[in-house]
């Protein structure tokens, strides 16, 4: 199985919308994506809580694929792409690991 990690600092403001604002729209975006892209086994999104430190990311998002042609076939989706779009316009920084769970 492989895991994907990514964790993502959002601007102040962008798209007319507060940082906290466009966190919201962003977990729904990513949360949909399971329901359009059927290689994604398990998506978990999360909003920090304590986003007092200026070390503290705002969003993560972790999903689960059974196949590394599948997490491919996750990349290419235009659903992902769609989504790639917006949070390029929001993030000010992008961090990220893919990594094999053995099962």
């Amino acid at each position: 199985m492989i895991r994907h990690i990514v964790m993502w600092k959002l601007k102040d403001e962008a798209e007319g919308a507060s940082k906290e604002k466009n966190a919201q729209k962003l977990k729904l975006i990513l949360e949909g994506l399971r329901t359009n892209i059927e290689e994604i086994n398990a998506v978990e999104v999360g909003i920090q809580t304590n986003p007092d430190s200026d070390e503290a990311l705002d969003v993560v998002l972790i999903c689960d694929f059974e196949t590394e042609l599948d997490f491919q076939m996750y990349t290419r989706n235009a659903h992902h792409q769609k989504a790639i779009s917006f949070i390029e316009s929001v993030a000010d920084k992008r961090f990220y690991v893919d990594y094999k769970v053995d099962m």
